[in-house]
């Protein structure tokens, strides 16, 4: 940016910030996870563990994951509840309720994105084993349905063709902090 000072912030430092710039907030988020070395996957099996008030949401975008072509693998409620929908899930257990589960099949390769939404204790010790075998195989792990939903619709729009490169002077019509 013309003028601007490229000194970096202790913040910035030491999180390793990173920005994803495009003309749409999907576009912007895809760029932004890949730029954070956390590719997400357009193809593949995601798993969804969702507590029952976000349930609804994650109905609509398992709907949208299938439209995508994506298996869904989901604990035995989530994916009662997306079938009750029209929406085909196949149920994989808890890391709680024995093996083989998912946290075997996400270290064995067979998970491409999580989606998991934990509430109450048991569901917490379950989430906290799957979020460390998503960080130990660098797969997407999705803690919210904003986070979902901002994933989901930046899968959409890496499918779009014409993502543009673009350098923040295009993006605000080359004005420079004189102007």
């Amino acid at each position: 940016l013309p003028g601007a000072d490229t000194t970096l912030g202790p913040e910035m430092k030491s999180t390793g910030e990173v920005m994803g710039v495009a003309t749409s907030f999907p576009v912007a988020f895809a760029k932004a996870q890949d730029a954070a070395g956390q590719k997400l996957p357009d193809h593949g099996t995601m798993f969804m563990s969702i507590c029952d008030a976000d349930k609804p949401q994650a109905v609509k975008l398992g709907k949208r994951l299938r439209d995508l072509g994506f298996h869904i693998l989901a604990t035995s409620g989530t994916a009662e509840a997306l079938e009750e929908a029209g929406v085909m899930a196949e149920s994989v257990r808890k890391f709680t309720e024995g093996k083989p589960n998912v946290v075997d099949m996400i270290l064995t390769g067979k998970v491409d994105g999580v989606i998991n939404t934990p509430r109450g204790r048991g569901a917490h010790a379950d989430g906290y084993e799957i979020r460390r075998a998503t960080l130990r195989t660098n797969i997407p792990c999705i803690t919210t349905m904003a986070g979902a939903e901002a994933t989901v619709a930046a899968i959409e729009a890496s499918r779009e063709p014409g993502i543009q490169i673009l350098n923040l002077q295009e993006l605000h019509g080359n004005r420079s902090r004189s102007s």
